[in-house]
This record gives structure tokens, sequence and C-alpha cells, in this order.
């Protein structure tokens, strides 16, 4: 009593696959859809990005076409943030021949950025004699990792994952926009001149 005949297991068997197919036909869509969101992102470039000032004003990375850029995610408090002055030097020895640092202050890693969009450009100018630009304040990591980052992540991964790892990881960009080169936090400014000079062909 109870029990499937044999000719009542076969018709339970048989739905199997038209469920199977069912769920397929479902998802086909929506995996469809994934494709197209994920080829639409592979074809953002580096020059469609911008970014805001600390007053809010726009940085468009489209006004560095023929020139190698070099952004930092950087940090006041950090016990790297003497880098900002390795950083100052090669912006000082290379802007005129086509370098341009830009400075991203992110108070992400042990809340070592504490300035606000208000106050970061001159703690840094009066603390470490910058005069490269800085960015508002954003996220690099997470939900909110600004555009900027998120592409350059996704360009140039990093060792096990392409999350940022702390402060002061760098990442460098070819005169075409093509990213070239990822960084460690602890890559002095001053060894990553041999790059520069070979990007900007001195």
């Amino acid at each position: 009593m109870g029990d499937f005949s044999n000719a009542d297991k076969k018709r339970q068997r048989s739905k199997i696959p038209e469920i199977g197919c069912l769920v397929n036909r479902q998802l086909r869509p929506l995996i469809f859809i994934g494709i197209i969101k994920i080829k639409n992102m592979s074809k953002v470039n580096f020059y469609d990005l911008e970014v805001a000032k600390p007053n809010g004003t726009s940085i468009k990375m489209s006004d560095f076409k023929g020139k190698a850029v070099l952004i930092v995610n950087t940090a006041t408090k950090c016990g790297l943030a003497p880098q900002f002055d390795g950083l100052e030097n090669l912006h000082q020895k290379y802007k005129d021949q086509g370098l341009v640092v830009l400075g991203f202050p992110s108070n992400q890693f042990m809340n070592q950025e504490p300035e606000t969009n208000d106050t970061v450009e001159e703690s840094c100018r009066v603390n470490h004699g910058v005069t490269f630009q800085l960015t508002e304040k954003i996220a690099v990591n997470g939900v909110r990792t600004h555009p900027v980052f998120a592409y350059l992540k996704g360009e140039l991964g990093g060792f096990l994952t392409k999350n940022i790892k702390w402060n002061f990881t760098k990442f460098m960009v070819r005169p075409d926009g093509k990213p070239y080169k990822r960084y460690s936090p602890t890559t002095k400014p001053e060894d990553m001149e041999t790059d520069i000079r070979r990007l900007l062909k001195i």
C-alpha cells in the first residue's frame, strides 16, 4: 500500500527532464542579460571615466590623453604617508614631460584618512608639500567603489584578489589609456622611475 507502481515511477522520472528544461528556459533570459552587462562593462575604457576634485568640480580622464597617469589611493595618517613626498618628487620631475599624478584619498583602511574634502588638500600641502592633484574622498573596495578603481582593479588584479589591500596601492596608465602596471603599497615612488621613463620615452 502507498508504493508507486513501475508505471508511476516511469512517469515521475519522465517529468525530471521537463522540469530541467523549464528551469533552463526561465533562466536563459537572465543569463543573456548578464552577458550583455558584462560585455557593456568591458567596453568601458579609461578615458570614459571621471572623478570629482575635493571642491566638487570634475576631472575627466580624457583630459589626460597622451600622458602617463599614476593613480594612488592615499591616506594622511598612514605609516606610508611619507610616500606623499616621493609622489610629489615624481610630479615635479616629470610633469612637463607628460606624467600626471592623481591622489585619491580614502578612509577605508583603519580610518587613516580623517581629513575632509575641505581640509585634505591643505593638510597634504602643509605636511608633505603636495601640489599634484587630489580628488574627493572615495571608496576603493565594496559596493561604493569608485568607478576609476573598479575599472583599474578589473584590468589589473592583485595578488590572490583584485581588492585593494592597503593605502598607497598604485596604478600606472599608459599614454594611450591602457592600464600598464599595478604596484603594491610598499613600492616606493622612486622605484617606479624606470617604468615612468619607459612610458614617457625619455
